[in-house]
């Protein structure tokens, strides 16, 4: 009686899918688009800015200017107004971004940054130059010894133009690990068994 012994079968192995880019030029359109939508929109940051804004009255004595109230708060006024129109355009900004392009990405995240922080700077110039009262020595000669007038629009702190790219780059990485697509699980097609099986043994 011999016994026949069949090959071991070997496991077959699927070839590896290629790599995908990290970086494909659609994602660089998209950063780059991110950028000038969100810079252009500083525009509407200017307007509000200037339209919202608290004014500081200067009075005049014939010789010299001051604060006519110098216990109001609304020097600071210009400061809060500007903080917290940035930090609304800044999530509004990030969740129209993430809405367009769920997937995000760094250049997405870049361009969004990029363009934060450009929109800031030019809602501040521009706001600055929409604003009438920007010669205090004219206005107070215009106005007149002891009468009232708008002090021109000013930003005492600069630090709040960091805030629109702060508050836009936070909540859109925020809404992108809470909401963004997942990558898809790796299938694995390979068994212990499969390496391994056991041999077939015929007998004659």
């Amino acid at each position: 009686m011999t016994e026949a012994v069949t090959p071991q079968q070997q496991p077959t192995v699927s070839p590896l899918p290629e790599p995908e880019a990290a970086v494909t030029p659609a994602d660089i359109r998209d950063g780059a688009a991110v950028t000038l939508v969100v810079g252009v929109s500083g525009v509407l940051l200017g307007l509000l800015w200037t339209w919202l804004a608290p004014r500081v009255q200067y009075v005049s004595n014939g010789e010299a200017v001051f604060l006519r109230n110098t216990e109001s708060e609304a020097r600071i006024g210009a400061d809060g107004t500007f903080f917290l129109l940035a930090l609304g355009l800044g999530v509004l900004t990030a969740v129209g971004v993430f809405l367009w392009r769920r997937r995000g990405g760094v250049p997405l995240v870049i361009g969004l940054a990029l363009g934060a922080c450009f929109a800031s700077l030019a809602g501040w110039r521009f706001g600055l130059w929409l604003d009438p009262g920007v010669n205090v020595p004219a206005a107070a000669a215009k106005a007149g010894k002891g009468v009232p007038f708008d002090a021109p629009l000013q930003l005492l702190a600069h630090g709040v133009l960091l805030v629109w790219p702060m508050a836009a780059v936070a909540v859109h990485l925020g809404l992108t690990a809470l909401w963004g697509p997942r990558d898809p699980e790796p299938k694995d097609d390979w068994h212990p068994g499969d390496a391994y099986p056991p041999p077939h043994v015929h007998s004659s």
